[in-house]
């Protein structure tokens, strides 16, 4: 099993920056990828950004040049820094960890953290 806890959400004008926590606890050796979702109501979980335990990294088209991923595989933490917010960046952040095991994959996840733009 693996814990993850989020902290940084909070509310923020149009331009501003925020940065958003996620600490993991747990069989934290599992871990192959971890990195940040978000919602928003009536619409479908989507990516934000991930990052391998190898520091490859991967971003949704609208976040590329304004939000930056990244890991401490030694703290087990991955944080990821939100620049030139907009209102369409409002949502419910989640830290996701999927581990690979012999026994198959699982994904993990945080109990979300929002993030409010207002303009």
């Amino acid at each position: 099993q693996v814990q993850l806890v989020e902290s940084g959400g909070g509310s923020v004008q149009a331009g501003g920056s925020l940065r958003l926590s996620c600490a993991g606890s747990g069989n934290i050796g599992s871990i192959y990828v971890m990195g940040w979702y978000r919602q928003t109501p009536g619409k479908q979980r989507e990516l934000v950004a991930t990052i391998t335990n190898g520091g490859s990294t991967d971003y949704a088209d609208s976040v590329k040049g304004r939000f930056a991923i990244s890991r401490d595989n030694a703290k087990n933490t991955v944080d990821l820094q939100m620049n030139r917010l907009n209102s369409e960046d409002t949502a419910v952040y989640y830290c996701q960890a999927r581990s690979i095991t012999p026994y198959g994959t699982s994904d993990y996840w945080g109990q979300g953290t929002q993030v409010t733009v207002s303009s």
